[in-house]
């Protein structure tokens, strides 16, 4: 683990029936290090694990971006475009002259922030969901927002997409594509060719949303 002047990472361990064996993972959003353990397996494992990998463990966390607190004054992105964060005391939270203006007290600020991308999150994503769908004879039974660690998206048995609410500040495309991928399993709930011949019918944005996830997904996770 990390050298004896370094602080150690926040470590969580956490019981899967279905893995098969010992995993970790780094948590973005907490700088945390996730200890998977299968049913069978201790947190002494856990632990010898982490130890192994310990220069690997640091090396993720090392490259993680810092944390953007939400604050007046504050950039953040909007599908891809920059607003800055305004404490307007008055008025109504919302988009105005390029800038997100947020009403209240200003120790409430960060909190009334996180609401608005949520909502907004609902509100785009849920629309590009009924219109990348309509077309292909597709219809949603619900769409919803969390804030997940390891998927953008999902969708259940039953018809529901979920999306993680971050996807609201990653540009348009990558939008585009995430949700489209979540479409095409309300046909396909697998990724057989035929579920990967949908996605391309349904959206252009496959190679690019990606590499954009892959370069700057971790930094949505640092947000807030």
């Amino acid at each position: 683990m990390p050298t004896p002047s370094s602080p150690l990472p926040p470590i969580r361990f956490r019981r899967s029936t279905r893995a098969r064996r010992l995993s970790l993972r780094i948590d973005p959003a907490s700088a945390s290090v996730i200890v998977t353990l299968p049913p069978r397996g201790t947190q002494a494992a856990g632990r010898a694990l982490l130890q192994a990998h310990a220069g690997w463990v640091e090396a993720r966390l090392a490259r993680l971006p810092a944390p953007l607190v939400l604050t007046d004054g504050v950039t953040i992105s909007l599908g891809g475009i920059p607003h800055r964060i305004r404490h307007q005391p008055n008025g109504r939270t919302g988009i105005k002259d390029g800038e997100l203006q947020v009403t209240g007290a200003p120790e409430f600020l960060p909190r009334r922030v996180l609401d608005f991308l949520r909502a907004e999150a609902g509100r785009r994503l849920t629309t590009l969901a009924a219109e990348i769908a309509s077309p292909a004879g597709l219809t949603p039974r619900r769409v919803t927002m969390k804030d997940t660690r390891t998927r953008w998206g999902s969708c259940t048995a039953t018809g529901t997409l979920m999306f993680c609410w971050r996807l609201v500040m990653a540009p348009a495309e990558v939008q585009h594509y995430v949700v489209a991928h979540e479409v095409a399993h309300l046909r396909h709930m697998n990724h057989s060719p035929a579920f990967w011949a949908l996605v391309i019918q349904l959206t252009p944005h496959r190679a690019v949303a990606d590499h954009w996830l892959d370069k700057h997904g971790t930094g949505l996770m640092r947000v807030g």
